[in-house]
């Protein structure tokens, strides 16, 4: 076997393991990614309940509640950027990113101090190599979310919007999040969780809100009981729509880099193979050339 044609045979062997890595993650997202879609679908329902009664209560009361009413002069914004704790997954940690860097430019322009809030060590590594600070991260459960990071989040960003920027908390409260539309489809979304956008169109539509409504207690006490429970929903739903999006890039990456793998295979194995056929006809040619100067010498 001749030099070139063994480096191709090496090639070929150094792309078949890659590719059996790259096919294993490619069915071990696959596999993931039909609970993670099964846990999006159970949760929405609530989640655009709630997101009704909420609006219902702000709609049609003249309560002047502080998670629903826009603050003069805001200085401080919160973002809570969702991105993935594992790369592999085409660009969709990097989109998120750069939408979130989007929102901070209209922020910052707006006069207002960004105050980042990180899920997923590819936003952590994003701030740390260009030595930014954020006031909270949490990690190491992107593609499988739990309820009680979502309480601790959603508490937190509660807590530090009812501080407010006077006391060192927030004004606004964003969260940039990649909404699973299908297993082709993941959208970035930005959304204003507080004070609360109350009729977002693509959950709440206007049939939802025409009937006349009386609340018991009154509408300030409902509102109490109801926002913080919405912003739970909000942002649990957000998480778990993340997940599934991070599961569905990363098997479109990955079985992408399966066939690639597939194709480099195939042109190392012709490559290899007109390599030895080359050889061949060389040895062939010598054999010739030797035969002939032997019977011009007899």
């Amino acid at each position: 076997m001749g030099a070139q044609q063994r480096e191709y045979r090496q090639r070929s062997r150094s792309v078949q393991s890659t590719k059996k890595i790259t096919r294993a993650m490619e069915l071990i997202a696959a596999s993931r990614v039909v609970k993670a879609r099964q846990r999006v679908t159970q949760t929405s329902p609530y989640t655009r309940a709630i997101t009704r009664a909420v609006s219902a209560v702000a709609s049609y009361s003249d309560a002047d509640h502080p998670l629903t009413t826009a603050r003069e002069n805001p200085r401080r914004a919160a973002v809570l950027i969702v991105t993935s704790d594992r790369g592999l997954a085409g660009a969709y940690s990097a989109s998120v990113l750069k939408r979130s860097e989007q929102l901070r430019e209209t922020l910052t322009d707006e006069g207002m101090e960004v105050v980042p809030f990180l899920y997923g060590r590819k936003a952590e590594s994003f701030y740390r190599f260009r030595g930014r600070e954020f006031a909270a991260s949490w990690s190491g459960s992107s593609d499988r979310p739990d309820f009680e990071t979502a309480k601790e989040i959603a508490q937190l960003g509660l807590a530090e919007f009812l501080k407010g920027s006077e006391e060192g908390g927030v004004d606004e409260l964003h969260i940039v999040y990649t909404r699973f539309v299908s297993m082709v489809t993941q959208e970035v979304q930005v959304v204003r969780m507080l004070p609360l956008e109350v009729v977002e169109a693509e959950e709440v539509g206007q049939e939802d809100l025409l009937p006349l409504y009386e609340f018991e207690p009154s509408p300030t006490e409902a509102l109490d009981a109801l926002l913080p429970h919405y912003i739970v929903s909000r942002v649990w739903n957000a998480l778990l729509q993340a997940a599934a999006s991070e599961l569905a890039a990363r098997q479109r990456a990955m079985k992408s880099a399966t066939d690639n793998a597939d194709e480099l295979i195939k042109t190392y194995t012709r490559l290899a193979n007109q390599a030895r056929q080359a050889e061949i006809t060389q040895e062939i040619s010598e054999i010739v050339s030797g035969a002939s100067a032997l019977a011009d010498a007899k």
